[in-house]
């Protein structure tokens, strides 16, 4: 058995005639970690807090149809709810179910004599 030959490798062009070696940094003026935390130690960072207008998602319907394939649906809600379909006719069926749920969800509709 004989050995395959390389592919060419792109070679790059001759090398250039001006400065040849990168200079050293210079020395920083500071900054870094505070005092007291030892080096190569992350600190903790929070993140800032968020001043949304209260709504957060309940629900999440996943749809995957690539082309020429069988699609998938997955129903998923807070309340508990997780269903799947495969197929065409299961599928459409799973993504109206999903539209009712929304309407009947018991996290999504307010008790009777609930403030809103």
């Amino acid at each position: 058995m004989s050995p395959r030959p390389h592919p060419h490798l792109k070679c790059l062009p001759s090398t250039p005639t001006g400065p040849g070696i990168a200079e050293p940094a210079l020395p920083g003026t500071g900054g870094g970690a505070p005092k007291g935390v030892a080096e190569g130690v992350p600190t903790a960072v929070r993140p800032a807090p968020q001043t949304g207008d209260g709504r957060y998602p309940v629900a999440w319907l996943t749809i995957s149809a690539p082309r020429g394939a069988v699609p998938t649906v997955t129903s998923v809600c807070a309340c508990g709810r997780n269903l799947f379909a495969a197929g065409h006719r299961k599928a459409l069926a799973l993504i109206e179910d999903h539209t009712c749920h929304r309407d009947l969800c018991p996290l999504r509709t307010h008790q009777e004599g609930a403030a809103i």
